[in-house]
Formats: structure tokens, sequence, C-alpha cells
């Protein structure tokens, strides 16, 4: 009996090394393809913001909308639901006779309990679920999900030493389409609550897409050769080229890990192989190794008191909550990040990890808080990457002083282009302006004894 397949996008958001694409091609004789929004994702949380904002809402949709151009190029469609899988899927499997759905796996509770429905809602319907969210397989590394290790050097050494990453698949050249199925148009903004103007004022940080991905991929490498530089550059704050910014198309799967790892082997061969190679490389084992920790955790990594359970006194000032969430803390390395956050949906390593200690250790906020703000906000959001290293901030990581920060990584000129309030001051000014009449910008919340140190030493720039 002939199958008729369907092809259910997720966070798989390409053609290139998509698993679930290339089994469907190959062994169905005709196909649908389908990406359904979910509107729970927008809904508002108790802390007063969405689970994903606008931001995240245009990224995804840039997206989406490549994949549909990219499928209409090969012969293909895009059909997208506008309210849930739960909703499209059954009507979509009725009225084409769909006998077999193809789809990333997921690890997650929140989107395989989605996925669960799915199966029970379609019982009769044959499922094949492919992974493909991490450069090593699931079934290649050295360790069942309930042994992976609590250090990410115990997990990253056996990993290097018995496994590879697989080879990628090759993208369809033609693909087996039910005829006459017409792509539909994106739902609009308003469906998710959206207003026009906020709608239309959001501007991701970078373009969404698998083109664009690509595009990055090759302009990253070997068109510019900025990976040679990527070990040093890699903790600045301002601009595109400073790092990759591959982490928001790893995120909707625009680009997998492991095209990026065969571009980087590739470029060891024929340009450098160096520190910043090893380094991006290192990168993506981190991504898998939260990945996979986040599976052995579960939802435990989403609770105040951590996976292990961890007990912390917090404040949880709402006012203080609002203020960072705003870029109004009076602190400007934290301000500007936020803003920039707020404002494009992406922010730098150095950035979050600045912005996470002020939170978690100076203002005692809940760092679920943080995490879930985060969340909100980033297009390169991922559920694993986000939670873990807010756990870590929260329960491993050391302090970070943002007065120091901000003077050792000479952030003035990204604060004065995110904080107008702060951009005709000078050097000193900029960095500690609650020492200096600037009625325009927010007083401090506190200025912290732990700070007295980095502060004197930018004092002593004015003396000398």
């Amino acid at each position: 009996m002939a199958k008729r397949g369907l092809v259910w996008f997720k966070n798989d958001l390409r053609l290139h090394d998509n698993e679930a694409l290339y089994r469907a091609q190959e062994e169905c004789s005709e196909l649908i393809f389908c990406y359904c929004i979910n509107k729970k994702d927008f809904e508002k949380l108790e802390l007063g913001f969405r689970r994903a904002d606008v931001i995240r809402f245009r990224f995804m949709q840039q997206s989406v909308l490549d994949l549909r151009t990219n499928l209409e190029m090969i012969g293909g469609h895009l059909i997208i639901g506008e309210v849930s899988a739960l909703e499209t899927l059954p009507a979509l499997v009725e009225k084409y006779g769909i006998t077999d759905i193809y789809a990333e796996k997921e690890y997650a509770n929140y989107e395989i309990n989605l996925v669960d429905q799915v199966i029970n809602t379609l019982s009769d319907t044959k499922f094949h679920f492919f992974w493909g969210k991490t450069l090593y397989h699931e079934d290649d590394i050295p360790f069942k999900i309930a042994k992976i290790p609590l250090t990410s050097k115990a997990y990253r050494i056996p990993v290097a030493t018995h496994a590879e990453p697989r080879k990628t698949f090759s993208r369809p050249a033609k693909l087996n389409a039910i005829k006459n199925i017409k792509t539909k148009k994106f739902p609009s903004y308003s469906v998710y609550g959206f207003a026009k103007n906020e709608y239309e004022k959001a501007k991701p940080f970078i373009e969404g897409g698998e083109t664009a991905a690509l595009e990055r991929l090759e302009y990253y490498t070997f068109k510019s050769e900025l990976l040679t530089g990527y070990r040093w550059s890699r903790n600045k704050s301002d601009g595109l080229d400073y790092s990759s910014k591959f982490s928001p198309y790893l995120a909707l799967g625009c680009i997998s890990a492991r095209e990026i790892y065969e571009k980087v082997k590739s470029y060891e061969a024929k340009i450098k192989k160096n520190q910043s190679t090893w380094w991006l490389i290192f990168e993506l084992v981190w991504r898998d190794y939260f990945t996979f920790k986040g599976m052995r955790f579960g939802d435990a990594i989403f609770k105040t008191n951590g996976y292990k359970n961890k007990k912390v006194d917090w404040d949880n000032d709402p006012v203080k909550f609002e203020k960072w969430c705003l870029g109004t803390t009076g602190i400007p390395l934290i301000d500007a990040h936020m803003r920039q956050l707020n404002q494009t949906g992406y922010m730098s390593n150095r950035g979050r990890v600045n912005c996470a200690s002020y939170l978690v250790h100076d203002l005692k906020v809940d760092w679920t808080w943080g995490a879930s703000y985060f969340e909100a906000k980033l297009i390169d959001y991922d559920v694993s990457s986000n939670w873990m290293n807010w756990h870590m901030q929260a329960f491993e990581i050391w302090y970070t002083n943002p007065v120091h920060q901000s003077n050792k990584y000479k952030a003035q000129d990204f604060i004065r282009k995110w904080i107008p309030e702060l951009s005709k001051r000078n050097d000193i000014e900029t960095l500690i302006p609650w020492e200096y009449d600037i009625p325009a910008y927010s007083k401090p919340i506190e200025i912290y004894k732990k700070w007295g140190r980095a502060i004197n030493l930018i004092r002593e720039i004015v003396i000398k």
C-alpha cells in the first residue's frame, strides 16, 4: 500500500539536514507539508508578560515564510495552522487520507505533551520521529540519558573519544507533493493578541529563515574569515561580527548543528585550525550537553530550587524586577543590555551573564522569573540552553560585578548606543552616572559596597 505522508515541521525549519523530510520523501508516494503555530505560546503568564513576545513571533514568522518559499521552489507547499497542531493535523489527515506523519523528535515536556495529544487523537496514523536537535545523535553518545554527567567535562571528553557527529542529510531536489494543494497565508498577528503598532515596531536583531542562516554560515567562515578570531572577540556586546550569531537559527532549526560542524571542519582544512575553530565546536557540544542534561532532570530545571533542590531565600520585589525588565535599574551595563533585548530579541553572552548575576545575586529575585523573561524575548530561545544557563547562574557560577565588567570590556559606546540619556556623556559619566547630575537617567536601585573597588578604579581615571 502506497504511503501518503505529512511532514510536520516544528523547530526544524529547514530543507537541508532534515531527516524527517528526507525519510518522508524517500518512503511516501505523496506528501503534505505543514507548520502549526501554537496559540498558547503567546498567552500571558502570571508574571505579566507573554510566554513568547512579539519579537519572537516576528522571527518565527520570517523563518516560516522562508521555509514556505524554499518548499515552493522544489514543488512543495506549506499549510500553516493558526491555533494548534491538535486542531490542524487531524483535519488534514481526514481530508487527504494521510497514513503517516513524519516529524522531529521533541525532548521537553511542554512540547512532548502536545505531541502525545496529537498521537492519541490520531491513533490510526503511523508516526515517525527523528532526532535532529544536537550535534551528536542521542543514540551515539556513550551515556544513557539518566546517567548524563553533572559536569560538562565529564560529558565532553568521553563523547569526543567514543562518538562522531553523523553526516548531514542532503536537501531534496524535488518533492513528492500532493497535487493542487495551495500554500496558506501566514495568520495575522492579531490572532495572537498583538496590536498593529507593536507588531510593526518589532525588528528582530537578524533576519529569520534557512536562507539567511546558510548565508550567515558562509559569511562568518569562508567569506570573511571572522571565525579565525572568534575565541578573542566573543565577549563583546555590540555589532554582528564579534560572534557567529548562529544561535537564533539553531533555536528554530533554520540550520543544523551538524551543518555548522561540517563547515567548520572544512574551514580548518582549507583556511585555519586554531583555538577559535575549536571553541565554536565546543559551544555546539556544550549546547548538546545542556539538552541531554535537561532531558535527564526534566521539569526540575524549571523549579525555583532547581534539580539539586537548593533552597535560597529570595526577596522577589516586583518593582525591582520590573526595573530590571525595562532596563531602568540605574546600572548602565545592565540597562543597556536589557534595552537591547527588548528592542531586538538578542543579547550577547556577556550581557546575559551580567544581567542574570545582577538579578539573582544583587536584587535577590527568583532566577525563574528572569529565565521566563528571557524566554519571552530571546529570538534564540532554546529551552535547555536558557533554563540550564540560568540554573547555573543561580546555583553554580561565581558573581559578576557589572561596574567592573563595564570598565573591563570598555562598554561605554555600547551603553551610549542603547541608553539615549547617556549618549552625550563622557566615558567616566557613562560608567558611573550616579556620581553626576544626570536627571534624565534612572537613579540606581542600590550601589553595593562590593562594587567599591571597581568604582574607585574608574574614579582614578578622572584623577589621572
